[in-house]
């Protein structure tokens, strides 16, 4: 019996998964985040450590069984990453051959038939993957707003900001953000709340995302601007990745992965409205499955096995052992 061993790095959590060739997933690990340009090279190597260590206890695999292994990691963005990313992963003491993409490729090895398409992510950030059938692949640079990159957690927070300061400075009306800010800050009013952002003493964290969500779908104006901007944000990430792999007049597939497309519709929608005024031909799919089991397959690539195969059984038996 053949083992694979596929790890999902993020910047919050990383995800250890151990799948025989079957499909059948047996393992599963977890850990904090591993985006080495928050917790270094050695947070890196913890994580990974951690998050294997419990997949091979749960499998019963010791690290010599594992046939192939796919690594997708925050943070691997550029060809200069890869020295140190491999380094990393040399510490785990595998002796197969191993692979390290960026974490927006789990995506869509785990929900594009044969691993062809676009992966657009919305989670804690943004970020956006592609591939076409000759190997050609696309990206977005993966930095969030600093390069005009949208539609992440973090990136709906920051506008929400914005649009709080629109309603302090009378440029729009009142919003139910402001006070949602204010609570979850701990600021005792808006003036406190603008000063303490724009000294450092407050700071803004994804999960204020699921708050302004929550405003939209109760119908405030701004927060329903800022879920419908941010969805035509998460369509040109596609758009443009599609283009850059030349599948924009093929039947190219889209997935949509990450926690924020859970808002639904309200999201979805004015995606959807940007990727097919561009991409005529283009298939929306929502990842159902978790994307480790895209890091999965890709260590199946290595030795040449074909994971597509047996990636149902994969999504379905890793849900079972995923907690």
């Amino acid at each position: 019996m053949k083992y694979f061993l596929g790890i999902d790095v993020g910047s919050s959590k990383t995800h250890a998964l151990i799948s025989d060739e079957t499909g059948a997933c047996i393992g599963f690990g977890k850990a904090w985040g591993g985006n080495h340009q928050g917790v270094g090279y050695d947070g890196l190597k913890n994580v990974l450590k951690e998050s294997l260590d419990q997949a091979r206890k749960m499998a019963c695999v010791s690290a010599d069984q594992i046939a192939g292994a796919g690594f997708g990691v925050a943070g691997y963005d550029f060809l200069s990453d890869r020295v140190p990313h491999l380094e990393a992963i040399a510490s785990l003491g595998l002796s197969c051959p191993v692979e390290v993409v960026n974490d927006g490729a789990n995506g869509l090895f785990a929900g594009a038939t044969g691993g062809i398409g676009v992966n657009v992510t919305s989670g804690s950030s943004n970020n956006c993957r592609g591939r076409n059938k000759y190997g050609k692949e696309g990206r977005i640079v993966g930095n969030g707003a600093s390069f005009g990159e949208y539609g992440g957690a973090i990136e709906i927070v920051q506008r929400g900001l914005q649009f709080v300061n629109y309603a302090w400075i009378n440029r729009i009306p009142p919003t139910v953000l402001t006070k949602t800010y204010m609570n979850a800050l701990g600021a005792k009013d808006e003036m406190d709340l603008m000063e303490g952002l724009s000294t450092e003493q407050y700071h803004l964290f994804p999960f204020l995302a699921l708050e302004v969500i929550n405003a939209a779908k109760a119908g405030d104006s701004a927060a329903r601007d800022i879920l419908h901007w941010s969805g035509q944000e998460l369509g040109w990430l596609a758009v443009s990745v599609a283009r850059q792999i030349e599948m924009e007049n093929d039947e190219v597939e889209i997935i949509q992965s990450g926690s924020v497309f859970e808002a639904g519709e309200i999201i979805t929608n004015p995606m959807r409205d940007v990727v097919m005024k561009h991409l005529p031909k283009a298939r929306i799919i929502r990842l159902d499955g978790p994307p480790v089991v895209g890091a999965v397959i890709l260590g199946m690539e290595q030795v040449h096995f074909d994971g597509y195969a047996v990636r149902k059984k994969m999504i379905q038996t890793a849900k079972e052992i995923i907690k």
